[in-house]
């Protein structure tokens, strides 16, 4: 009998146990979201795939909350979200964390306790709205030139990305804030992209190289650090082509001996259009983006231009980086000119070749198949043009 009530005790002892370990690889999101009463606030995973809605919870006027989930092998990314205000966090443990804000303004005014991981990535969210506010303003700015504008923005962007590489990246390149500053963005005019980008850039590129190797060895099945090693070992055979393009080191069928980079991309039937195959006319090189605001502006521009000069010799040859094919298709149906789509969008390669920051952005390229002038060179796009046809 005493033998059975110590089995059962055991076995007692044994479903605590079990419980609490169960529930110790439990993490927890709570907090209060004021001002948002009758909206959904959704806790989401941030996978490499994109946004994966795990709960969801309506608010009411207390605007309290609580979420919970399984503790990752590895950090991993979530996030509050109320339409388009977010707040990013950090999971790398089976912490508490709790976070404090008021719906309207939750993005960029919000308390965090419980993690100082989710603490850093609140300061870089900080740290890009001001940037973006920063961008903005020069981009907006009517005294200054195109060129002023673009070496400006280049000139907060690159401060800005070495104080994160300092303060951030490198002081401890395997935590989750670090891999979290790698992939900020940054908008300038309508074009959007990665700050570092590792496609492009020796310099980013390292910094990629850096957190990789540092997740390789902290978290060597994760997810994510197989995907950081295997962008940066893309990125490092990217700039590999780019040096031996700019040294002509290439195979010399595949440079232009005419001094203007070729693109080759498929028009809207498929036909794979040279850019460097059009010597003897006058060619306006057009980067473009049909889905953005003022594309339908630009286009008819575009076509008056095409109008007046195509017969005399002028030919457009315009780079659409839109996401959506079909999109482009359907809106480019009706264009007289040649119109090609690079599907890799804003990480283009010709963005690099280009030295393009901005979108939208043009070129124009004599009749010798020369590049001549970009657009921030020129006052007067018609005289530039006549003068050219002549």
């Amino acid at each position: 009998m005493r033998h059975t009530a110590i089995v059962k005790a055991l076995g007692a002892l044994l479903l605590l146990l079990t419980a609490t370990s169960c529930e110790n690889k439990k993490f927890e999101v709570n907090g209060h979201i004021t001002d948002a009463q009758d909206s959904t606030l959704y806790f989401e995973h941030m996978s490499l795939a994109g946004a994966v809605v795990i709960d969801s919870a309506k608010m009411d006027q207390d605007g309290s909350f609580s979420f919970r989930g399984e503790r990752p092998a590895a950090p991993e990314f979530y996030r509050l979200r109320i339409g388009q205000q977010i707040v990013n966090i950090a999971i790398d443990s089976t912490e508490t964390i709790t976070v404090k804000a008021s719906y309207p303004t939750m993005s960029s005014h919000y308390e965090v306790e419980g993690s100082e991981e989710c603490e850093k990535i609140r300061e870089l969210s900080l740290l890009q709205i001001g940037l973006q506010a920063a961008v903005d303003n020069i981009v907006n700015n009517n005294e200054l030139s195109a060129k002023q504008a673009e070496d400006s923005v280049n000139f907060v962007v690159e401060e800005y990305k070495e104080s994160l590489k300092i303060n951030y990246i490198f002081k401890e390149p395997m935590k989750a804030y670090a891999y979290f500053a790698l992939f900020q963005t940054i908008r300038v005019g309508y074009a959007e992209g990665l700050l570092f980008n590792p496609r492009a850039n020796e310099k980013d590129v390292k910094v990629y190289a850096a957190v990789a190797t540092n997740w390789d060895a902290y978290y060597p099945e994760s997810e994510r650090g197989q995907n950081l090693h295997n962008i940066a070992l893309e990125g490092l055979k990217d700039v590999r082509i780019m040096k031996a393009e700019r040294e002509q080191t290439i195979d010399p069928e595949k440079v232009s001996v005419t001094g203007v980079i070729d693109i080759a991309l498929p028009d809207s039937k498929g036909t794979v259009r040279h850019l460097n195959k059009l010597g003897g006319k006058v060619v306006l090189l057009d980067f473009h983006v049909f889905a953005m605001k003022e594309s339908t502006e630009r286009i008819m521009q575009l076509r008056d231009i095409y109008n007046k000069y195509h017969t005399l010799g002028l030919e457009i040859y315009q780079v659409s980086l839109d996401a959506d094919e079909h999109f482009w298709k359907t809106t480019t149906a009706a264009l007289p000119w040649i119109c090609v789509r690079d599907e890799n969008g804003m990480s283009s390669p010709f963005l690099a070749s280009y030295n393009i920051s901005q979108i939208p952005t043009f070129f124009l390229i004599d009749k010798n198949n020369t590049l001549y002038k970009r657009d921030n060179q020129i006052q007067n796009l018609d005289e530039e043009i006549k003068t050219l046809l002549k």
